[in-house]
This record gives C-alpha cells, structure tokens and sequence, in this order.
C-alpha cells in the first residue's frame, strides 16, 4: 500500500478547466505531517507509519505520550493516524510528510467522518418508500409493518428502522487530485469529501488503482 496524509476540510468550491467546463472541488489543508512511530515487519508483523496532524493548546498528553511524541519533537498533536507503507519508502521518525507526495491527476481515497444527521426517519436513513399521500390513510412517512406475528414473534435483527443517522467513519474512494499547492499545503480534489468543514480527512493513494495495475 502506498503512502498518505492526513489534513483538514476547509470546504468546497468550483474551478473551470481549458474548456470552461465547472469543476466542483473541496478544499483541503493537507499536511506537513511529522512521523511519530514507524511500524516494521520484523518487529510489528506490518509496515507503516504513524502520522500527526494540527496541535492543541487543551489538556496535556501523560507521560507516556510524551516519551512517544519525544522523537519526533511534538508537544500535543490534535490528530493522528497510521498509514500503510510499502516496505521501500518507510520514512524515519521525525521526517516530514507534505502535500507534495501527490500531483495533479493522481487518484486517491479520502477517509473521513460523516456529518452528524441525528435520529432520522426510515425514509431519510433508509431511502424506503413512503405511503399514500390521499386524506385519511394515516400512513404517510411512517415506518409500517416491521415483522411477523406468530412467528417469529419479534422483529428480527438488522431491520430497517429509525435511528442515528451519520456521525461514521466513511470513505469515498477515486477521487481525482486537481492541484496541490505546496507553499499553502493545500490540497484540491475533484467532488465532495465526508464530513463538515474544519473535519480531519485521511488522504491515502487509491487502493482499487493499486489492485487494477496489479491484475493487468
């Protein structure tokens, strides 16, 4: 697996290419990313690397996250994730990873945590069909029959129903890189990624690329 970044959403506009044709694209603060931790396969059975990202002026890290964030000369990092590696390009720790791993037209996977939506309905969490609109039905947005009466005599597991809606981990996968600005550590993608504005992402090279040039 290759290797990736972590950033933040700063939110979405529009760019127009050579033929004038409207590009939507979100905006994201990618990097620079300290190494904290490399993971080997002789010591940890997988190769990869430990990645920080923001810093935090709340609370203070235990002492041993100190001894942790040590080698790599970090107070209190606000995010960190690990990333997977291949075996050739692992970094040391305290080495810095910035925006310009990517360039214009890479396909990478973006990894976020969706917006909050609350308790929704089944027609807004599940996309279920609604009921008949006429005077009197009494069935308009509601869930309806949710299961059987003598048997089994219970609604069965992984029903369709109302619930939380969003607040999840999500990835949405080959997305094309439109620009990388290094002097800004910006990163700009074709089309909407998950989560809110000021949302930490994870920005890793496509997966389901890597497997196809592999088949071929």
């Amino acid at each position: 697996m290759s290797i990736g970044i972590l950033g933040k959403k700063l939110g979405m506009s529009r760019m127009f290419d050579e033929n004038g044709v409207v590009i939507p694209v979100t905006l994201i603060e990618a990097g620079p990313c300290p190494v904290v931790q490399v993971k080997t396969m002789d010591r940890d059975g997988y190769v990869a690397m430990q990645l920080a990202f923001d810093t935090t002026e709340k609370g203070k890290p235990n002492k041993p996250m100190q001894g942790h964030l040590a080698a790599a000369k970090i107070a209190r990092p606000r995010f960190m994730r690990e990333v997977r590696v291949d075996d050739g390009n692992v970094p040391e720790v305290g080495s810095v990873v910035n925006v310009e791993i990517f360039a214009a037209g890479e396909i990478v996977d973006v990894t976020g945590v969706s917006k909050g939506r609350g308790f929704a309905g089944p027609m807004k969490r599940h996309h279920s069909k609604r009921g008949p609109e006429t005077h009197g039905s009494m069935y308009h947005r509601r869930t309806g029959s949710i299961g059987s009466s003598a048997w089994p005599s219970r609604v069965v597991k992984g029903k369709s129903m109302g619930g939380h809606l969003g607040a999840v981990r999500s990835t949405i996968q080959n997305i094309e890189v439109i620009r990388t600005d290094k002097e800004n550590n910006l990163l700009i993608v074709r089309g909407a990624v998950p989560g809110p504005n000021n949302g930490y992402v994870m920005i890793r090279k496509a997966v389901r690329q890597a497997k196809k040039k592999a088949n071929r």
